[in-house]
């Protein structure tokens, strides 16, 4: 799997993951299990509805998610990253 970012989700990276190891951590493990396979049940992948028809989000803890497309089978585009309230508003 190819992962390309967004600029947005390269500047909330910065300013909600960073600051945090642990967050470093978990975030690169996740990321990295995505790339492997995006279908892992322990990502917790799901499709979004409302505003954000046609995205998708998987969780790297109990409340931060990723939200990214699909560009092609082989390539996603992450778009943010965030606790919940953070992503979906």
């Amino acid at each position: 799997m190819i992962i390309t970012s967004h600029p947005k989700f390269k500047k909330a990276y910065q300013k909600r993951i960073k600051p945090n190891p642990k967050l470093i951590r978990q975030t690169s493990k996740r990321i990295k299990l995505f790339q492997e396979n995006p279908d892992h049940p322990l990502l917790k992948d799901h499709a979004l509805k409302g505003s954000k028809l046609g995205l998708r989000a998987f969780s790297v803890t109990g409340d931060i998610r990723i939200i990214y497309k699909f560009k092609s089978a082989n390539t996603a585009i992450f778009l943010d990253i965030g606790t919940h309230n953070q992503v979906y508003r």
